[in-house]
């Protein structure tokens, strides 16, 4: 699939398309979703054939910020960012492939709140950096934009410069098929938006969970389609209740989380399984400090 903003399955139904109803039925690897920051790419770089590291800005169509030297970081990025990303450049494996992941954390504590989740690993990490993968890139073509992303399937190897974070996750195989069936049936009753209509209708809908509110139907112009999308988010918060991890222990403030949640993928697609009222309302207001 192509590199693209990972979306809330809810949000997915707002033009009428139901195919999420057939990606909750089909069997699906899932990954944890760390909430590191910022979003780490690096790996052979398939213009040049030598290593790189940057953020998300490599997939950029107009200004591709690719780093090779200590140089181009600092052409490309200021800050927090661009520290990170001199540390990155020193200390990730020169592996072949092209790899994502999130940015935990230096070496040196045992607890790390990389952006919104207070993370604490059982034991202190010794190594320079901390990385989360959880994405691999394929390029058929000659260019970081025709890179198609699939989550990592495998345990990348530590080093002693950087550690990588990959806790295991399982579901415990709950049937949903009663449910999605229903879902199926009030799907008839519902009228569907236009995407453009649907983009400002999702921004309504985030400024509930930005601020705290109850999403009401009856408050919306669309009050049939407002309740569809709660019933799926329903099967999504079901779904997310089915499934663990081995994670290190997750604290939001001071209560204790099951991290930000999972990444659950299948021939449907590859989506976002959170809590929107836990992580999304307290990530909507996060300072962030990278």
């Amino acid at each position: 699939m192509k590199n693209t903003h990972l979306q809330h399955p809810e949000d997915t139904i707002l033009t009428g398309n139901l195919s999420i109803l057939d990606w909750f039925e089909a069997v699906s690897t899932l990954s944890v979703k760390m909430d590191g920051a910022p979003a780490i790419v690096w790996g052979t770089n398939p213009e040049t054939g030598k290593f790189f590291v940057g953020t998300k800005s490599v997939f950029n169509k107009v200004k591709i910020k690719i780093n090779e030297t200590h140089e181009d970081i600092d052409n490309n990025h200021t800050g927090n960012v661009a520290t990170i990303l001199h540390s990155c450049l020193d200390n990730l494996p020169d592996d072949t492939g092209i790899f994502q992941g999130d940015f935990i954390g230096f070496g040196g504590s045992s607890k790390y709140t990389p952006n919104t989740i207070t993370y604490d690993f059982k034991q202190v990490i010794h190594q320079n950096i901390i990385i989360a993968p959880h994405t691999e890139y394929i390029c058929s073509g000659d260019t970081l934009r025709d890179a198609v992303a699939f989550p990592i399937d495998f345990q990348m190897s530590s080093t002693d410069r950087c550690a990588f974070v990959q806790p295991d996750a399982w579901e415990t195989g709950e049937d949903f098929s009663e449910v999605i069936g229903f879902a199926r049936q009030m799907s008839q009753l519902v009228d569907f938006e236009d995407p453009k209509t649907a983009a400002l209708l999702q921004q309504e809908l985030n400024g509930c969970i930005r601020e705290g509110r109850p999403v009401i139907p009856s408050t919306f112009m669309n009050d049939k389609l407002v309740s569809f999308w709660l019933l799926i988010k329903s099967i999504k918060d079901d779904m997310l209740f089915t499934c663990s991890n081995d994670g290190p222990d997750a604290f939001i403030d001071d209560c204790n989380v099951d991290g930000e949640g999972y990444v659950r993928t299948n021939e449907f697609g590859m989506f976002k399984l959170v809590e929107r009222e836990a992580f999304s309302y307290s990530n909507f207001n996060n300072v962030k400090t990278w």
